[in-house]
């Protein structure tokens, strides 16, 4: 095959970016190792930014989104026992966020993909990159058994934290900045109507949890627990049990309780691979830099990375310019380790860290009731929570 961009990966930064060339004029093929199903039924990400929403009702594939979507206008913070409501769009001059999953991103997106019949080919196996250090790249792989290979210009690595993409690049060309959070998050989906219309984050001495939802009918819930937390553990009985202990607070509500359709224990980290371009290879969203969920930030920074690389991918081939793709990596890395440390400063005020003393607990409550108390913190959580604008 021969196309002007490779993509590989087809979570929501490949789609996008694909999407976006194409109204673009640019023609790509988007080549993914998992089926359809796994892509569009995986639960991950489900808090939207104000620009992520624009950019996906700009790109012409918002309309599901705002038919289904919860729009949330503030956030809670909870701790001491008392509840404490941040109006975001107030805090952050008329922004907000939407809850929306990542998996129906992914599905709005294949859709569109399909209906221009752009190339999408999932179940790949043996991806290998070859001549991303020169002027002729090229992608080989196995799809329903034959061997093949992609003749292209540019190469886009949207293939995730764990894809191949990354790993291609020379060890001596990457510098990597990264953290293992000493805890993670079990997470449940369960089939109860939310009791709350806004997120609800909980600090207490037991250790973090959030509410949150993903539609009128299903809510999702986290607990820290240990990095290496055996889910047999953790009965539905004990789950909902330590869920209201740490989410409870003076104002008497209270999670609804339904049957749980999945759980799962997930790490925490941060992670920044720079720069996020080698020769030809263009890496964005996960394969280049991963966030804690505390901040909401992994699906938004995704789409940030896709909007600068589309722009820049569209200049090189209308304009003839390079300067883009030159400017591509330094561009983006300012948003983030933006959202970097604005992920770790919420994952560190409301955590409890192992081996904590009285000290760290005091300073993370001065810290809570400082946000809670002036308006000056309050709407810097704001404009970070919500999203920094994109630029034109």
């Amino acid at each position: 095959m021969r196309t002007q961009v490779a993509i590989v990966g087809a979570g929501p930064a490949g789609l996008l970016l694909a999407h976006l060339l194409h109204r673009a004029g640019v023609e790509s093929v988007v080549l993914e190792s998992r089926s359809r199903a796994y892509c569009e039924q995986r639960i991950r990400a489900g808090v939207l930014e104000q620009g992520t929403v624009d950019t996906l009702d700009e790109s012409g594939v918002g309309g599901r989104l705002h038919r289904e979507g919860l729009v949330h206008h503030g956030i809670e913070l909870r701790f001491g026992g008392r509840s404490h409501r941040l109006d975001l769009t107030e805090l952050s001059g008329g922004r907000s966020i939407t809850v929306y999953g990542q998996q129906e991103v992914v599905k709005d997106l294949i859709a569109a993909r399909l209906a221009y019949e752009g190339a999408l080919h999932f179940d790949v196996a043996g991806v290998r990159l070859e001549g991303i250090d020169s002027t002729r790249p090229s992608v080989h792989f196995t799809h329903a058994g034959h061997a093949q290979r992609i003749d292209c210009d540019l190469v886009a690595g949207c293939d995730g934290f764990h894809g191949i993409c990354r790993p291609s690049i020379p060890g001596a060309a990457l510098t990597i900045h990264q953290r293992e959070y000493p805890f993670a998050w079990l997470g449940i989906l369960a089939e109860a109507a939310p009791s709350r219309h806004e997120l609800v984050y909980a600090s207490h001495p037991r250790g973090f949890a959030l509410f949150s939802m993903r539609s009128p009918r299903v809510t999702r819930l986290y607990l820290q627990v240990a990095p290496d937390e055996p889910l047999d553990g953790w009965t539905d009985e004990r789950i909902w049990a330590e869920l209201h202990t740490r989410l409870e607070a003076d104002d008497g509500w209270r999670p609804h309780e339904g049957p749980i359709l999945e759980k799962g224990v997930t790490g925490m980290r941060s992670f920044v691979a720079e720069p996020m371009r080698y020769g030809r290879l263009f890496l964005a969203g996960d394969a280049a830099h991963i966030v804690p969920p505390t901040g909401a930030k992994g699906l938004n920074l995704a789409v940030a990375d896709v909007r600068v690389l589309a722009a820049a991918i569209a200049a090189f081939y209308r304009e003839r310019s390079a300067a883009g793709l030159d400017a591509y990596s330094e561009t983006c890395l300012k948003r983030v380790w933006r959202a970097e440390h604005f992920s770790w400063w919420m994952t560190a005020m409301l955590h409890r860290f192992p081996g904590d003393d009285t000290f760290h607990e005091r300073l993370q409550r001065a810290q809570l009731e400082y946000v809670v108390s002036s308006r000056a913190a309050a709407a810097s959580l704001a404009e970070n929570y919500v999203g920094l604008p994109f630029a034109p």
